[in-house]
């Protein structure tokens, strides 16, 4: 073999390896846009099902961060936001329950169904009568409430005037564990806290 035609057959070698790597790099490269692609998918706030719910307010970007000092909510009750390192167990509550705890159960797909404390007795039981049979319904009573019941999910709130109207089952059904939740598939038991029995 010539030292010309030894030049050209190394040449030819450099070309086709360079050829596979440029097949690599662009491989390695879609594969990691596809990763950022995914990444942004994940963390961006999941759209949220408005229909057939007059009056939802939404909030976006609130905290998940733990911490065990009371905090101060813009909302009222609050929907979301920085919460205790423990939850709120699900059910039916006579009695206030703490902001910080409910707001965990939230992050964990609850429905939280805070009712004025002199509501009547019979709007009450309606209330109750909604936590039966779902694992993530929290109902309590709310001081100082701005309406008479108000639904709320992670960044989703609904104020209604009355016990039985019909959005409140379709808010339960639509944000019970809904697309909104920040940790689907997290238990609401086993928490803080002892509901009434239903």
């Amino acid at each position: 073999m010539t030292k010309a035609s030894s030049r050209a057959a190394t040449q030819k070698s450099r070309t086709r390896l360079s050829s596979s790597d440029r097949w690599g790099i662009l491989i390695l490269g879609g594969g990691a846009v596809a990763t950022v692609l995914l990444i942004v998918v994940l963390l961006s706030p999941r759209a949220v099902n408005t229909a057939g719910l007059e009056g939802l307010v939404t909030y976006s970007n609130l905290s998940r961060d733990h911490s065990e000092l009371e905090q101060q909510y813009v909302q009222t009750p609050p929907a979301g936001g920085v919460h205790s390192a423990a939850w709120q167990n699900c059910g039916f509550y006579d009695q206030p329950v703490r902001n910080e705890l409910a707001v965990h159960s939230l992050e964990h797909g609850a429905v939280w169904l805070t009712y004025r404390p002199d509501l009547p007795a019979a709007a009450i039981e309606t209330l109750r009568g909604l936590a039966r049979g779902h694992s993530h319904v929290l109902v309590s009573p709310y001081p100082d409430l701005p309406s008479p019941v108000v639904a709320t999910a992670w960044e989703v709130q609904l104020p209604v005037d009355d016990a039985t109207d019909p959005r409140l089952a379709t808010f339960l059904s639509r944000y019970e564990q809904g697309p909104q939740t920040p940790e689907p598939g997290a238990i609401c038991t086993g928490g803080t806290g002892t509901p009434l029995a239903n």
